[in-house]
């Protein structure tokens, strides 16, 4: 018999780690190559983990509600057949010097190997904060060092510097706990944000953050940091696209099966903007600017407790009709906790329909690594001067956030005035729905 790990995927382009959030198997339990075996939640995706092996679960090592990198191991399974790579590596371990004893020497050489593996997300906090990784005791499997250990340190501003006091002492004392005094360090670059900070009365109700709530949070809180953001909007009459919309509303939704909705006008006209200002379909890359080729539209679709954000691919070459039955799967699939990491990859502008929730005005953080987002907000009827008189008509704003390292002003303007031009032309003759 042979023992196979299963790691954590990569669910998704830009994700480095993922929470187990459910085990669907308990050891002991046979599997059948591509059953489920655990439900992840990444901060784009919720998805189950298929086994790649048939045979019996050996070990679980992840635990629901942890937090591991991409490639870490989560579990083991006994399979059939002759002993695997990781089999004949432990066992051609070279034995322990007798000074040493074999039961110590060996783990720790498991640890000083663990340790120096490090995921793209600790490196990058590692950079941003100016950790000297050697001197940080890692938590992690074999004591590799995790995100958590770092957010752990820059939240109590105890963080090793080259050259400082090392973090794993080789006195045999503990570390210190967090009622005992801390050695001075210099302020961390985030905001010290303990939980702790905030007085909790009688009445007051706790909530756990949920991993997704942790995931959503670190992407906002990147995007902010990273992203210098600007803002702009413009308002647009709609009259006639409402009036053509409400006039085949009904019979569309007889004849498809599903809802055509206001919302497909807007991203259809922000594919076809989009096709003739492709700087706005564009990611800031350090030192280069990557304009993509593809205009692939993500939306943001709420669940109650969750933001997911699947993407309408080459959204310019759909028809609008195409583009609502999209609209109306991703969204069922997310509410159903259905989307498959495929759904949510490639997106290369982001336009999100905030005025569902009767918001009037607003300023979307920029969904990273993305140059802008786009909020549609309510459709309000307001009295309006028009050939001189004053008129009742169908006004949305638009409201337009982008990467001033990307974007500028004038580039931004002509996209948007493209939009409300292509908005306010929507009629029967011009704007064909399939």
């Amino acid at each position: 018999m042979a023992i196979e790990q299963l790691t954590m995927p990569q669910l998704g382009e830009s994700v480095t780690e993922g929470t187990i959030s459910k085990w669907l198997v308990s050891v002991g339990d046979r599997v059948n190559k591509y059953d489920p075996i655990a439900e992840v939640m990444t901060d784009k995706v919720n998805a189950e983990i298929p086994s790649s092996f048939t045979g019996v679960i050996k070990e679980i090592i992840a635990n629901e509600g942890e937090t591991l990198p991409v490639g870490a191991v989560i579990c083991t399974i006994e399979v059939e057949g002759e002993g695997t790579a990781t089999e004949t590596k432990q066992e051609e371990t070279p034995k322990a010097e007798e000074t040493k004893g074999e039961a110590v020497q060996a783990p720790k050489k498991a640890d000083r190997a663990n340790k120096g593996r490090y995921s793209p997300a600790v490196l990058r906090l590692a950079q941003e904060h100016n950790i000297d990784l050697e001197q940080v005791q890692g938590t992690g499997l074999g004591g590799r060092i995790t995100r958590k250990d770092l957010l752990k340190l820059i939240e109590s501003g105890n963080i090793p510097k080259a050259g400082g006091q090392p973090a794993a002492s080789a006195q045999p004392a503990p570390q210190p706990t967090p009622m005992q005094e801390a050695p001075k360090a210099e302020p961390a670059a985030v905001p010290k944000q303990a939980a702790t900070s905030v007085p909790v009365h009688a009445g007051d109700i706790e909530i756990p953050v949920t991993p997704v709530r942790k995931a959503i949070a670190t992407n906002m809180l990147r995007s902010k940091h990273e992203a210098p953001h600007a803002w702009t909007m413009v308002e647009v009459d709609v009259t006639n696209l409402v009036a053509y919309r409400d006039s085949i509303k009904d019979e569309f939704k007889k004849r498809e099966g599903f809802n055509l909705t206001y919302f497909a006008f807007f991203v259809k006209a922000v594919a076809q903007a989009l096709k003739e200002f492709p700087q706005i379909n564009s990611m800031w890359a350090g030192d280069k600017i990557v304009q993509k080729k593809d205009i692939n539209i993500s939306i943001a679709v709420a669940t109650d407790d969750a933001l997911f954000v699947p993407v309408i691919k080459h959204a310019d070459e759909k028809s609008i009709k195409g583009i609502a039955r999209e609209i109306a799967e991703l969204a069922a699939k997310a509410r159903a906790g259905k989307l498959r990491p495929e759904d949510m990859q490639g997106g290369t502008f982001t336009v999100n329909n905030t005025g569902s929730f009767g918001s009037v005005q607003s300023m979307g953080i920029i969904n990273y690594p993305q140059a802008a987002i786009l909020q549609v907000e309510s459709i309000v009827k307001r009295p309006v001067v028009k050939d001189g008189m004053i008129a009742i008509r169908d006004m949305v704003n638009l409201c337009l956030s982008l990467d001033h390292r990307v974007l500028d002003g004038l580039i931004c303007g002509r996209f948007l005035a493209r939009v409300k031009e292509i908005l306010e032309n929507v009629s029967k003759d011009n704007t064909p729905i399939y």
